[in-house]
């Protein structure tokens, strides 16, 4: 378990099997203005960790506004003197600070969920961030960005375990339209690719495998944004045992 609660844990595992990768939880920015960051898959959750709200003291309130199209799913940190709540429909999110908050500079996690038929690279608009005090007076404002990721390829054949021969065809899903890239263990190109509007794809080595133990992984992109699969462990069969 992490340094939120369990709703960042399940969130982080959806990221993570998108195989997709937050924004790095950068220092607040230069002009001292609130910061948040994100890139999470069509369909998936992401957390966007917001940094810049400096001093805090009781009774102040941090507001995510959710980006056109995404909504606020939970507000996970775990900590003391801090109350997290999301708004009906998700449009919004606040932490409010209810008793002696310990620390400064700490970051604010916020869930967002992307929807399904998001476009994978483009930025969702109007993410925005604001810090009040008691009396509802902003104290500082800033914005985030939630890039639209690209859910990670699926290698369905070959199976592994089974003898291949040296030249298998290979295949799998991907986001449609996404450009697939198959290399092995060496990290050399297999064979590429380009996901039918279905998401299925298929291609066959150009060189043949040498025979032995090999891995494959299938990378997908699309528009700027890339995502790999698991790996693939194979093995190719002695010339004259082609399966």
């Amino acid at each position: 378990m992490n340094r939120y609660s369990r709703t960042a844990a399940v969130a982080g595992a959806l990221v993570a099997g998108a195989l997709v990768c937050p924004a790095a939880p950068a220092a607040a920015r230069d002009d001292g203005g609130l910061w948040g960051a994100a890139t999470i898959a069509p369909g998936r959750e992401g957390i966007v960790e917001v940094v810049g709200v400096g001093e805090v003291f009781e009774g102040a309130v941090l507001t995510l506004t959710a980006p056109l199209g995404a909504r606020v799913t939970g507000t996970p940190l775990d900590a003391s003197g801090y109350r997290g709540s999301v708004a009906a429909g998700g449009r919004s999110a606040t932490y409010t600070v209810t008793g002696a908050a310990a620390g400064r500079d700490r970051v604010f996690p916020f869930v967002l969920a992307v929807p399904a038929d998001a476009v994978p690279g483009t930025r969702l608009r109007d993410c925005s961030l604001r810090f009040t005090d008691a009396r509802g007076v902003p104290r500082a404002v800033g914005r985030c960005a939630v890039t639209v990721g690209l859910a990670g390829p699926v290698l369905r054949r070959p199976l592994s375990g089974v003898p291949l021969s040296a030249r298998p065809k290979i295949s799998g899903t991907a986001h449609p339209g996404a450009k697939v890239t198959v290399r092995d263990k060496d990290d050399r190109e297999a064979c590429r690719t380009t996901a039918a509007p279905d998401g299925t794809w298929a291609c066959t080595p150009g060189a043949a495998f040498p025979a032995g133990a090999n891995r494959l992984q299938a990378v997908a992109a699309l528009n700027g944004v890339s995502a790999i699969s698991e790996q693939v462990d194979i093995v190719v069969a002695p010339a004259g045992e082609d399966q």
